[in-house]
């Protein structure tokens, strides 16, 4: 499994939780005075770090989309490739049903054998693609939005206990 990165190399995750431990950070103590932020630098801290918060995870949303996206494309492309192999598998089948008619020999058994063959990976393409189909969906980014959750509980948890 990938980590999810943002621009500055930093993990989504690891941006929420710092934003998480700065937010619940003691205030300074300066000559053994404690010497606390007023009302509006307190509010100006909190409107920062909500912002950040929000902006990690948007940036956790829009990389699990386009990890999923990705899915998405490539169980797309095996179904397609399913498609064409199993149409090349029921035209040697019928030149296999064809050759048996003709000549009840050898020959169409060896077409039965390729064409059970190309029958067979196209079945196994078929399951590979709807693994990466199901990979890819419900198009939600899921652990952003229980990152928010997680963040909107914290906050309310925090705001009831001041």
């Amino acid at each position: 499994m990938s980590t999810l990165r943002t621009h500055d190399g930093q993990s989504a995750a690891e941006t929420t939780e710092a934003s998480r431990r700065d937010a619940g950070r003691a205030p300074a103590v300066l000559d053994g005075h404690r010497s606390e932020a007023g009302t509006g630098e307190l509010v100006r801290q909190a409107t920062q770090q909500v912002s950040e918060l929000m902006r990690a995870e948007l940036r956790l949303a829009v990389a699990e989309l386009k990890d999923k996206g990705r899915h998405a494309g490539t169980g797309a492309g095996m179904f397609g490739g399913a498609a064409l192999i199993g149409l090349y598998g029921a035209a040697v089948l019928l030149a296999a049903a064809v050759a048996a008619i003709a000549l009840v020999l050898p020959v169409w058994a060896a077409a039965l054998i390729i064409g059970g063959f190309l029958v067979m990976v196209a079945g196994v393409l078929g399951l590979l693609g709807r693994a990466q189909t199901k990979r890819a969906t419900p198009a939600k980014p899921e652990r952003a939005m229980d990152e928010a959750r997680m963040t909107v509980h914290d906050l309310k948890e925090r705001a009831t206990h001041r």
